[in-house]
């Protein structure tokens, strides 16, 4: 029977240093995988009708000589990690051979094989979604780019070598993944993924390719040979070819460069872009004083610390200025000095807190020196939805879990977590009582109106269901203790969600 099986760390150290609640699924895939109305193989079966999956099999260049149907062997391998849920009745294990032929061999063959090209059909996916839900007609639509890492060993597993976690804050032997999404006030869609392979202590392929110049061979190179920038700046060029629309970048200060801000400009998106504070200098003027070179540090020294002002409809202080940035590259003798706006921010300081440390603020910077603070950080939130992605993705949707040894395999699994994924989105977008374009025409006169937290409601219905699933339990609760508990959820989120937890503003300031 074809089965495959994934090891998964159960210790809770892990799990909290991860962001993983064990005894709850997140809003997506709970709403879908739990939902009594119809059993995950039934919503597979329909929502790869809709979006015609067989079709952009077969455009992404999908082909088998014999045997069985490479299209039914995708289906299967999509809802491989759902084969041991109690909810699921035609695709159970006893009855998996009643619908299909498959067997493991079948499948970990196609995982392996070097000619196919799933980024193509992930990103074919991803357009079938955007356009028969209409996102292109999305108030706010971004870029998003994260990369997340998935700690593997094993001396014959491709493609691994060393990287630094930051949430853990060591160094880990694994496989790191950048992934571009795009995030609309109603959906993120997961569009590409790349894996990155590092210098240090990487392991090489078990055996060469038979042709170097294979979709594996060519996908191999680039994780070997590209940096992070390059591999973003293609894969949002892919993405736009592809017609997937996008107003904004986001990212978090990871990807806070000077070749992010260049790739932005050039592709003439708007860049919103979290910032180390680091030794990068900005030309301003200071105090009233000539323009002069300063680092983040001595912005705020200089010209924010004394200057917070609060930030209408937000739990936070801000103070923004315009610079200048030169984005010359290196070798080049002339400056290119670009206009960006920086934006500074902190929380409100609680009653009892004698003063705010001075590690506790974050930067972020956008290349459109118009943006009013509230709309950047309102777009800056949007790009929570990957944190989504990666944390559904590892823990229910089959994120490199196959046992499989080969780069190939490896590529194939990130592209098969995604287009779960998307099909996921998909049917939730449709579930919807009304049309997106229905619901956006009824309330487009009134966003304008509405606060920071008014514009996520969606967000916050989805919190504030967590909380009260949560409250169940407790018999004859009061009001007060209800609303104690959303307030949590509600500032956690916003922690979360702009990056202003003191352990990720410490590393920015170390």
């Amino acid at each position: 029977m074809f089965v495959f099986k994934a090891k998964q760390s159960n210790h809770p150290e892990a799990q909290v240093k991860n962001g993983i609640n064990a005894d709850s699924l997140p809003p997506l895939v709970s709403g879908i995988v739990t939902d009594s109305k119809h059993y995950i193989d039934n919503l597979f079966a329909d929502t790869w009708k809709k979006l015609k999956l067989k079709s952009l099999i077969r455009g992404a260049g999908f082909t088998k000589r014999s045997g069985l149907e490479v299209t039914e062997a995708v289906f299967v391998l999509l809802l491989w990690k759902w084969l041991n849920m109690s909810s699921i009745a035609m695709f159970s294990k006893k009855a998996l051979g009643v619908f299909s032929k498959a067997r493991k061999d079948v499948m970990y063959d196609l995982l392996k094989r070097e000619d196919v090209n799933w980024r193509a059909l992930n990103s074919q996916t991803a357009k079938a979604v955007y356009q028969h839900n209409e996102l292109a007609g999305s108030r706010v639509k971004a870029f998003v780019l994260d990369d997340s890492i998935k700690t593997r060993c094993g001396k014959k597993m491709e493609g691994v070598s060393s990287h630094f976690d930051h949430v853990t804050g060591r160094h880990v032997m694994g496989q790191q993944v950048l992934t571009l999404g795009l995030a609309t006030e109603d959906a993120f869609l997961p569009l590409d993924s790349q894996i990155y392979i590092s210098q240090v202590k990487a392991r090489a392929l078990i055996n060469p390719y038979k042709d170097g110049r294979s979709i594996a061979g060519k996908r191999y190179s680039e994780a070997t040979t590209q940096g992070k920038p390059e591999m973003a700046a293609n894969m949002m060029k892919r993405a736009l070819r592809n017609g997937m629309e996008a107003d904004n970048v986001l990212a978090d200060a990871w990807f806070g460069t000077k070749p992010m801000i260049r790739t932005a400009l050039e592709l003439d998106v708007c860049a919103i872009l979290r910032m180390k504070k680091s030794k990068m200098k900005y030309r301003a003027v200071v105090s009233g004083r000539k323009k002069q070179l300063l680092n983040a540090q001595e912005l705020y020294t200089y010209a924010v610390k004394r200057a917070w002002r609060k930030v209408r409809g937000m739990p936070w202080k801000a103070v923004s200025l315009d610079v200048e940035l030169d984005l010359a590259e290196k070798g080049e003798k002339d400056p290119r000095w670009q206009p960006v706006r920086l934006l500074f921010v902190r929380g409100l300081k609680e009653p009892r807190e004698v003063d705010v440390s001075k590690k506790d603020w974050a930067l972020f910077l956008t290349t459109d020196i118009q943006l009013s603070m509230s709309k950047m950080l309102e777009t800056y939130a949007l790009r929570w939805g990957i944190e989504v992605y990666f944390k559904e993705a590892k823990q229910h949707l089959g994120f490199l879990q196959e046992q499989t040894s080969t780069f190939a395999s490896h590529t194939a699994s990130i592209h098969l977590c995604a287009i779960r994924y998307l099909m996921l989105v998909h049917n939730k977008l449709e579930g919807q009582d009304c049309r997106i374009g229905d619901i956006r025409s009824q309330i487009q006169d009134q966003l304008d109106s509405l606060s920071f937290a008014g514009k996520l409601w969606q967000i916050f219905r989805a919190i504030i269901c967590g909380t009260l699933n949560e409250l169940q339990k407790t018999l004859g609760c009061s009001v007060d203790v209800v609303m104690l508990a959303v307030d949590k959820r509600i500032h956690e989120f916003f922690v979360r969600s702009l990056q202003l937890d003191s352990f990720t503003m410490r590393l920015e300031y170390e």
